[in-house]
């Protein structure tokens, strides 16, 4: 199998392909990925393939990663530019031969499979989003590898993408639901990381802390996010928010500027706020939790924030975007786009947090790694299966 990744950085959808890739290589599956950037300059932080996460997981699990070495500074909607040198072909083409089925992660990288004179291999498309209409160019070159029989299937993260891609017309048939699974040993509840991690921080035991996992993107709605903080800082003077993600650190301009314009006269409240950028300990970020935060307009589609918040035992309280009130139905709360709304659900979490325990403890399996892994596995061998062809029986003579 070949992934093929338009880049390493920051985000749910890389989390959880890499996640895949690596599980199917545990499983027996050989493995190889393919970047077309080596380096990618977005959400206010220059990002290395090297330095990234899912990259390290992937090399240290034994699965090969290569790039075509690209740097791109890359936002919301864009795409591969669609022209490629003779060197970044042959490249690619020699990774697509050795492979039996290639796996594009989201439709971005199509701009490069699409390229004429490469091997002919059927191709998976991961979808990981809800508004197809948004994604530039990359639904038109989505479309096209369809109707030319180049992609055969299409995995969706969440209800909400199949029916948003089945609306902007990819066909239903194509499109296959596997939802998002997290690592059921990393992602549980720890009690001792819990107290070492507001420790670490200055936070006492008791203090209500909230988390926003996000990049820094007009999709996460980030102003929403910091003026509900405004409300319920004001609320809870033993109160603290977390903010952690691409950009979500001291040197982006951008984010202080929404943080002047949501906190007003009432800067002073904004001290409570803390920006850790980029972790690489999400599992102890989480499990420091009171609350895992979502505020996003549009885009999501099956947030892995929520489901690694609430397998640490954080009280999930999300916008009504995605699949997200599907994923904390009975494990939190579902709120309009109103920050007074948000935070007044935020001080409910807190203190439903030990009432809504056992429900997130029953629900684990239904967001296991392991099935999700496993529902990969699946389609890929069908799909391997009905490519590869049927040995005929020689005529007698």
């Amino acid at each position: 199998m070949l992934s093929v990744y338009e880049g390493f950085f920051s985000g749910g959808a890389r989390i959880v392909h890499s996640d895949v890739v690596r599980g199917l290589a545990e499983g027996g599956q050989s493995h190889q990925v393919l970047s077309i950037h080596g380096e990618v300059h977005r959400e206010a932080t220059r990002q290395r393939m090297e330095d990234d996460p899912c990259y390290r997981s992937l090399t240290a699990g034994g699965v090969a990663v290569t790039s075509l070495g690209r740097t791109a500074g890359l936002v919301d909607g864009s795409v591969a530019a669609s022209v490629f040198s003779g060197p970044e072909l042959a490249e690619t083409a020699r990774a697509m031969a050795a492979a039996d089925v290639i796996l594009s992660l989201k439709e971005q990288p199509l701009a490069l499979l699409n390229q004429g004179g490469l091997p002919r291999r059927p191709v998976v498309v991961g979808l990981h989003r809800s508004d197809p209409e948004n994604q530039g160019p990359a639904l038109d070159e989505l479309k096209a590898a369809i109707a030319d029989g180049t992609v055969v299937a299409c995995v969706c993260c969440a209800e909400s993408t199949r029916a948003a891609y089945e609306a902007a017309g990819i066909p239903g048939e194509v499109l296959h639901v596997i939802p998002n699974g997290v690592d059921l040993l990393r992602f549980r509840p720890d009690p001792a990381a819990r107290l070492a991690f507001r420790a670490s921080l200055g936070i006492p035991a008791a203090a209500p802390l909230i988390v926003f996992a996000a990049r820094y993107a007009t999709m996460k709605n980030v102003p929403l996010l910091l003026r509900a903080a405004r409300a319920f800082l004001a609320r809870e003077p033993e109160g603290h928010v977390l903010m952690c993600g691409a950009g979500m650190n001291e040197a982006n301009p951008a984010l202080w500027a929404d943080i002047e314009i949501a906190f007003g006269a009432d800067r002073h409240l904004a001290e409570r706020i803390r920006l850790l950028g980029v972790r690489r300990d999400m599992e102890t970020v989480y499990a420091g939790a009171d609350v895992v935060a979502l505020t996003s307009a549009s885009g999501e589609a099956a947030p892995l924030c929520l489901i690694e918040g609430m397998m640490c035992g954080a009280v999930p309280v999300t916008t009504d975007v995605g699949d997200s009130a599907e994923i904390v139905r009975g494990h939190g709360f579902v709120t309009p786009q109103d920050p007074e709304a948000i935070a007044l659900a935020w001080t409910a979490a807190v203190a439903g947090r030990a009432g809504l325990a056992p429900a997130l403890a029953a629900s684990r399996e239904r967001f296991s790694r392991t099935r999700m892994i496993a529902a990969y596995a699946a389609l890929l061998d069908d799909v391997h299966m009905q490519a590869s062809p049927v040995p005929t029986m020689p005529e007698p003579h």
